[in-house]
């Protein structure tokens, strides 16, 4: 039993400051808080599995995950095909514009503009993507044939495509250069799976959608401790929590940013103790949910990260 501490906020506080204050609080400035302690340790602890969901990219998330995988607090990335979708664009020179959600969305189809909540992306973008992976395509198609391995697993696919950006900012370049692997189980549901279902109308781009699952087991078997930071949910998250379905633990730590709840019976709200019936998270594993934005959460968790690296 411990008493509700009352925080004192001064001027010029620093984030890891503030969540130390509010490591005696209620609510979500208390979760939040652990979250920073279970982060912190996760990442001098355990093989780190970090899972983003949710459009994170166009909402001006990149640099962040560029700068955890700079510093080395993420061992595995999963995520969609949209947020790579979007990291591409970025790194094609094309950019998110912030935008206003209540504008009428026939009018911006009429100019050439979609909507992501209050994000616009010009058609522009998405033209010059598309010419760059066909491109990209092609010369995976070229320099494979005849080659011992013919057929690419996604992870690879995805490294293939990294290699090629000049962008240093760029999350799949940033996971190339390091030896990150990225995941992106439903690669399909994204302009780059149209992409490719589109260029092998004529073409033969071969990719095995099973192989990644013995790499990404494979790093979890090996691992001493394992732990997850998922942001949203969906196929990311699953995918890494079912890893430890065929390893004998489950995750040791497990942070999840959310707003989804788990009364509807979805996967982006399930309570990471549900997760614990299937086996997917130890029954001794550090948890923790913070149900906000995590546009807000993630970059305050980061902050506070840092700082605690640097000491």
């Amino acid at each position: 039993m411990r008493k509700i501490e009352h925080i004192n906020v001064e001027a010029d506080i620093q984030i890891d400051e503030l969540l130390k204050k509010g490591e005696g609080c209620a609510f979500g400035l208390g979760r939040l808080s652990y979250a920073a302690d279970v982060l912190y340790e996760m990442v001098n602890e355990a093989t780190v599995f970090m899972g983003l969901a949710g459009a994170m990219v166009p909402a001006g998330m990149r640099k962040i995950i560029v700068e955890l995988m700079r510093k080395r607090c993420i061992d595995v990335f999963v995520t969609t095909g949209a947020n790579l979708v979007h990291d591409l664009i970025e790194a094609l020179g094309h950019h998110h514009i912030k935008g206003i959600y209540t504008e009428s969305d026939v009018e911006l189809r009429t100019k050439g503009i979609s909507r992501i909540y209050d994000v616009y992306v010009q058609d522009e973008a998405f033209e010059s993507l598309e010419k760059w992976l066909l491109m990209r395509y092609a010369e995976i198609v070229e320099e494979v044939i005849g080659s011992a391995s013919p057929t690419l697993s996604i992870s690879e696919l995805l490294s293939y495509l990294g290699s090629k950006i000049n962008d240093r900012n760029s999350i799949l370049r940033t996971a190339y250069d390091l030896e990150i692997p990225v995941f992106c189980p439903a690669i399909q549901d994204s302009i780059l799976g149209l992409h490719a279902w589109l260029f092998n109308q004529t073409k033969n781009l071969k990719v095995d959608v099973f192989s990644d699952m013995d790499s990404i087991i494979e790093i979890a078997y090996k691992s001493e401790k394992n732990g997850a930071f998922v942001i949203g949910g969906g196929v990311p998250k699953n995918f890494i929590l079912q890893t430890m379905l065929v390893t004998p633990n489950g995750f040791d730590y497990v942070i999840q940013l959310t707003m989804d709840r788990p009364e509807t019976g979805g996967l982006s709200g399930a309570t990471l103790e549900e997760a614990q019936s299937w086996g997917k998270v130890s029954e001794d594993a550090k948890t923790v949910t913070v149900y906000s934005d995590a546009t807000i959460t993630l970059p305050i968790l980061v902050a506070s990260l840092f700082t605690r690296l640097k000491r």
